[in-house]
């Protein structure tokens, strides 16, 4: 049995309660603690903390970043979720529930700027990070004890103190042997929390979980469950695994396996990243052409931020539309060589939205996204466009100076005519 200090980094061979090098009593311990080696790193409420973080007067106050009154909670505190708050809760329903709620319209420049750090100070320990949100990964620390002199565990503990210290936001860690295990260790003792269980805790820990707990068990398949009599954890680890299979397909065989602890998947640096994405519901239904332009541009934006943080481009761009009697369209378009620019985008997505704008018809969302992803290179010259060397390196140069200077810095008169129709209802 080993014990370590969250407090200090220490590492005990025995079972303790206080750390005799530090007196703390933030003490974790597992009889298998030394072998542990696959994390997963989940920050607490990211985009409130970081707004928090930045507004010393809204630190102990209920905080929901997300949309207008049509849109969704996009995160909120710690504090707003003692009143029922959740992330994807339709905001009218949030502030039904926290009506004393500070909400901040989210600014994904700066929560990928930290998510970037986060990777940076992962990636310092072990290159098998797998980053999976810009606020959740994995990494597998497996052979970094010699290079390090630590283990995995303290190299965990000593990362949260850093990132708690650096970035000033708290972070929950999940060790395990697999990356299932590790994701549902890090859930049980949230916010800034560190749980440590193996395969052999299985039975003890997950058994009394709903199976609606694991990974891909939507709330269709946790009703057909229900039918069956599986309601938590423990009932499917009492079944027999052919028998889940017979009954339920690939579905039942994940479900036994999961339920016993088993996740043959690895810590993949590589996995690629199918699409980047940003996507706004408006606070009323909007018909206007121009407005529908001037959102389009702002959607183009949070795109391109998200794809520069992840260092990918994209050949296929897509318009998503939603109208007011909740008939999405999609629209895509295929480019000669792959994008992450916002002005680029937006030329692009520009004609199919004017397309759908021809009429009478309102919408209540737009969103743009990329896909078939390559790594981003440099910027490609246009022979039908050759003004988009220059737009690329104007943009790149906004990019830096808003880095250095923040969102306001530099701003399109495209994004100021957005800023003052922000308080005038869509």
């Amino acid at each position: 049995m080993a014990s370590l200090c969250r407090d200090c980094s220490a590492v005990h061979f025995s079972k303790i309660v206080k750390c005799p090098s530090c007196s703390s009593d933030r003490i974790i311990f597992h009889e298998r603690l030394e072998e542990l080696c696959v994390a997963h790193i989940d920050c607490d409420a990211f985009y409130a903390a970081i707004e928090k973080r930045d507004n010393p007067e809204i630190r102990n106050r209920p905080v929901i970043v997300g949309g207008g009154q049509r849109g969704v909670v996009a995160t909120c505190c710690y504090i707003a979720r003692l009143d029922g708050v959740r992330s994807a809760m339709p905001m009218f329903k949030a502030l039904k529930a926290c009506p004393n709620a500070v909400v901040v319209r989210p600014d994904f420049r700066k929560y990928s700027a930290v998510s970037l750090e986060i990777r940076q100070k992962l990636g310092a320990l072990s290159p098998m990070v797998q980053m999976v949100s810009i606020d959740e990964g994995y990494i597998d620390l497996s052979g970094t004890k010699r290079l390090h002199a630590h283990l995995p565990a303290a190299l965990l503990a000593t990362l949260a103190r850093d990132i708690e210290r650096d970035l000033q936001i708290t972070i929950s860690i999940g060790l395990s042997e697999n990356r299932f295990l590790a994701k549902m260790a890090s859930e049980i003792d949230k916010p800034r929390g560190f749980a440590a269980f193996s395969r052999a805790d299985a039975k003890d820990v997950l058994g009394p979980m709903p199976v609606s707990a694991i990974h891909g068990v939507g709330p269709a398949f946790a009703s057909r469950l229900s039918k069956d009599g599986l309601n938590l954890i423990g009932d499917v680890q009492r079944k027999d695994r052919a028998d889940m299979m017979r009954k339920y397909g690939e579905s039942g065989q994940h479900l036994w396996d999961r339920s016993h602890g088993i996740d043959n998947r690895r810590v993949s640096p590589d996995r690629e990243r199918k699409s980047v994405s940003s996507e706004r519901t408006f606070n009323s239904d909007i018909s206007d052409p121009q407005i529908l332009d001037d959102r389009l541009w702002s959607v183009c934006e949070e795109t391109a931020t998200r794809a520069k943080a992840h260092g990918v481009a994209g050949y296929v761009v897509t318009l998503k539309l939603k109208t007011k009697t909740f008939r999405s369209l999609t629209r895509s378009v295929t480019l000669s060589e792959p994008t992450q620019l916002a002005q680029t985008l937006f030329r692009v997505a520009r004609p199919l939205l004017q397309r759908e704008t021809a009429g009478t018809t309102a919408y209540r969302l737009i969103g743009i996204g990329i896909s078939d992803l390559h790594p981003a290179g440099h910027d490609q010259i246009d022979l039908i466009d050759p003004g988009v060397a220059k737009r690329a390196a104007a943009e790149r140069a906004m990019d830096k100076a808003r880095g250095k200077f923040g969102n306001q810095a530099v701003q399109t008169g495209r994004a100021m005519r957005l800023e003052r129709r922000k308080n005038t209802p869509d």
